[in-house]
């Protein structure tokens, strides 16, 4: 029985790419007749139940001999902080029914993220014979794969330095990379050469995004020049800015780092992939260096600048004063905190 074909799948981590690839082998599988379609059912996490996934999973193949059920963040949902008994009962029902499954069952869970490592469902997914479970990671640093990402998926070129600018914003987030690709690929069209740093400076606003988390830094631990350094060189990369570009990445992060502070001084986990969910942003990655920053500041602290950040935002549209003037005097207010 240890060679069984496994019946129910946990595919969960940050590499939502290698996670779609093994889904679609799970879908090749089932064959390319018109069959394969009416034995396989997708579901939503938040829009279903225990009992509507076992119903569907469980029913007989249709002139077939598999039966493919895939759910997507289902898992995460029910486990999740505020779930409650309701969270509770669907794990202890799915821990009774997964291992009891036909043959001919093929359910997938998948989550985008990894699971901490005691989830009841992952780990019975890992240790049953007729489970699977896999943690898909992207590398801390995506430089590497986004060179060989070009070459495989795009047949293009693209410089060092020039993935490296890639992955430096869109970090262990593989999706938004790919997205990146995407464009500038289009960009270069049929052009013989390379993707350089300097079209991904054109086509992706990497600096302005990455110098904000610097220039964060610099303001909690009152470094005012710096922060100036890193607010102009933002501006003087991206010329079309007037300003209101950047004030806005600004405005996002505080927000973002108000929200985290919140969420951990209210008791919540500190898993990466915890604070994402509860704040609302979609890369591990990126709540990682939220929580990081957020320990320099108190929620008052916090609360008092985005407030701050709400006025200007109003007196630069009503006119009141210039959109880089304002920014010059916001860093001078903010190193003060």
């Amino acid at each position: 029985m240890a060679d069984a074909t496994p019946t129910f799948y946990v595919l969960h981590g940050d590499d939502d790419i290698a996670i779609e690839q093994t889904v679609k082998k799970l879908r090749d599988g089932m064959g390319d007749s018109a069959n394969a379609d009416l034995n396989t059912d997708e579901f939503e996490g938040e829009d279903t139940t225990v009992a509507d996934i076992l119903a569907a999973v469980k029913s007989f193949p249709f002139l077939a001999d598999k039966r493919l059920v895939i759910v997507k963040g289902f898992i995460s949902w029910i486990t999740r902080k505020g779930a409650g008994q309701i969270g509770k009962k669907a794990v202890e029902r799915l821990e009774a029914e997964l291992p009891n499954l036909p043959d001919y069952a093929r359910l997938v869970f998948v989550e985008r993220g990894e699971l901490s490592a005691n989830n009841k469902i992952a780990k019975l997914a890992k240790s049953h014979e007729r489970g699977y479970e896999k943690a898909f990671n992207a590398p801390k640093d995506t430089t590497d794969w986004i060179i060989k990402r070009a070459k495989a998926q795009y047949s293009v070129e693209i410089q060092p330095q020039a993935a490296h600018a890639i992955a430096s914003v869109t970090g262990t987030d593989l999706r938004r990379a790919d997205n990146e690709l995407v464009k500038l690929v289009s960009y270069i069209d049929d052009e013989d050469r390379p993707i350089t740093e300097a079209d991904v400076a054109l086509l992706t606003p990497y600096v302005a995004e990455a110098n904000v988390f610097a220039m964060i830094d610099a303001l909690a631990l009152g470094n005012r020049r710096q922060a100036l350094t890193l607010m102009h060189q933002s501006l003087n990369e991206n010329p079309r800015d007037d300003g209101f570009g950047l004030f806005a990445l600004i405005v996002r992060q505080f927000r973002l780092l108000l929200l985290t502070r919140e969420h951990l001084a209210d008791g919540g986990s500190y898993n990466n992939n915890d604070v994402a969910s509860a704040i609302g942003v979609r890369s591990g990655w990126q709540a990682g260096k939220l929580v990081k920053q957020s320990r320099s500041f108190t929620v008052e602290e916090l609360d008092r600048i985005y407030r701050r950040l709400q006025q200007y935002d109003v007196e630069m549209k009503t006119g009141k004063i210039k959109p880089r003037l304002a920014l010059d005097l916001l860093v001078a207010s903010l190193s003060k905190h």
